[in-house]
């Protein structure tokens, strides 16, 4: 009798396990769709969503209610992050039209979303849920925080499979990207995004310069020699319409 119980239990949790799989790959192939028809070369469809908002209010629903308990680091990590950018731009819609994330009064620090049960910031899923957890500044070329400053948000949700390489080929795009590293070759310089200095720890620990650092992803590389500025984070926001 207790072999037949302890069968069925073992039987039990394992249809639990199979059915939260299920759920979080579903959020996926949705997450996909969504970002696939509403972004496009880093902007993001926001009148679109705003006259249209099932498919991402879908998505909200359920990052507030996944069940993460049977998640590996790669799908933890995939779904923080897809939950992050989904959330942003869920938070810009419900305030659209607006011109930045900045007008928006405690847009990443104070306003709280349902996360995985969780109320959180959108800095808590970044801080707390990834950095605190995973050692890796990859993430801040794939966390796109609804500015033009940001790197380009991806047009697929990112998934475990292919996190890794994902990872690599949006920071390798963010750092090939003049518009983002701007050298100077006049003048010997390079200015670079703030998220250098906003995260300055996360790039510290992995043991190189700044510079080494992005030479590391860029085909151009640039001499150890040059000076290193940033230029100001541009906050307007990512915004398709504004595309000229």
């Amino acid at each position: 009798m207790r072999q037949s119980l302890f069968i069925l239990a073992f039987l039990f949790i394992g249809i639990n396990a199979n059915a939260d799989q299920q759920d979080i790959y579903s959020f996926f192939d949705e997450a996909d769709a969504l970002f696939g028809k509403y972004t496009s070369n880093g902007y993001v469809d926001y009148t679109a969503l705003k006259a249209n908002p099932a498919p991402l209010n879908s998505l909200v629903s359920q990052i507030a209610d996944m069940d993460l308990s049977s998640a590996g680091p790669k799908t933890l990590q995939s779904f923080y992050i897809n939950a992050y950018n989904i959330t942003t731009i869920k938070a810009v819609v419900d305030n659209y039209p607006i011109d930045s994330p900045m007008d928006v009064s405690g847009f990443f620090d104070t306003k709280k979303h349902k996360v995985a049960g969780e109320m959180l910031t959108l800095n808590d899923i970044e801080n707390k849920k990834l950095r605190a957890n995973y050692d890796d500044p990859r993430f801040h070329f794939v966390l796109v925080c609804a500015a033009q400053g940001c790197p380009k948000i991806f047009s697929k949700s990112y998934i475990p499979a292919k996190l890794d390489a994902h990872l690599g080929t949006r920071t390798t795009e963010a750092l090939n990207d003049a518009n983002f590293i701007r050298v100077d070759k006049v003048k010997r310089r390079v200015l670079i995004s703030e998220i250098f200095k906003w995260y300055k720890v996360d790039f510290d620990k992995t043991g190189l310069t700044e510079i080494q650092y992005i030479n590391q992803f860029r085909s151009n590389k640039i001499p150890e020699s040059y000076n290193v500025g940033y230029y100001t984070y541009d906050w307007t926001l990512n915004d398709k319409k504004k595309v000229r």
